[in-house]
């Protein structure tokens, strides 16, 4: 369990999970707001290779007169997506632009797209019709072009809307298991201060 009792109200939450290990998630008597915000970077272009679909993430609000389900879904960071420009890499093997297809790093992101994800076969990443099971994460996951370590997500709850929390005075509960977690690998669930927008400007970034 992880409880959460004491935050800052002046601050818009969104949830993020930084996942190592595979857990199941059940939020409760959390206060939910659902804002702006699909998961870009200025002026970055979504690929066209890649559909994006977000795996469900099922969360539960209480109150006096108990619990009712809500359903959200998850998005994965852009750090662990493809960025390509017709289907060419656009970073070199050191982490660099590759100056044969952009000339700097705002025209890199005007020309190159970061494709959607393939949550379970590229990371591993699953979910099941049952609501309680949560999502499930795996550390480790080898396909046919690479090997994946790792993963991180946000919470969301449309397909381009963040899920915020307004936690005061409100009490956050989790469920995590994290009985497969091997020795020296860090499983974490943490809120992060974020724009509730995503910095996207309602047109193409």
């Amino acid at each position: 369990w992880l409880r959460l009792t004491t935050l800052p109200s002046c601050y818009m939450l969104a949830m993020i999970i930084a996942l190592m290990t595979s857990f199941s998630t059940v939020a409760q008597s959390v206060s939910l707001l659902g804002l702006l915000g699909p998961l870009t970077v200025v002026a970055q272009q979504p690929g066209k290779l890649q559909p994006e679909v977000h795996p469900d993430l099922w969360m539960q609000e209480c109150n006096s007169s108990g619990c009712s389900w809500e359903r959200g879904s998850v998005v994965l960071d852009a750090n662990w997506r493809w960025i390509n420009k017709d289907g060419q890499h656009c970073y070199t093997n050191d982490n660099t632009w590759d100056p044969a297809l952009c000339s700097d790093p705002a025209s890199c992101a005007e020309s190159c797209g970061i494709e959607g994800a393939d949550y379970a076969g590229s990371f591993g990443i699953t979910t099941n019709s049952d609501k309680a099971d949560g999502v499930n994460l795996t550390f480790v996951t080898e396909n046919k072009y690479s090997t994946n370590y790792g993963s991180r997500l946000f919470v969301m709850d449309s397909e381009d809307t963040y899920k915020m929390f307004r936690l005061k005075n409100r009490e956050f509960t989790v469920d995590v298991d994290s009985g497969s977690l091997i020795c020296g690998l860090n499983g974490a669930l943490y809120f992060v201060e974020m724009d509730h927008r995503g910095d996207w400007d309602g047109r193409a970034n």
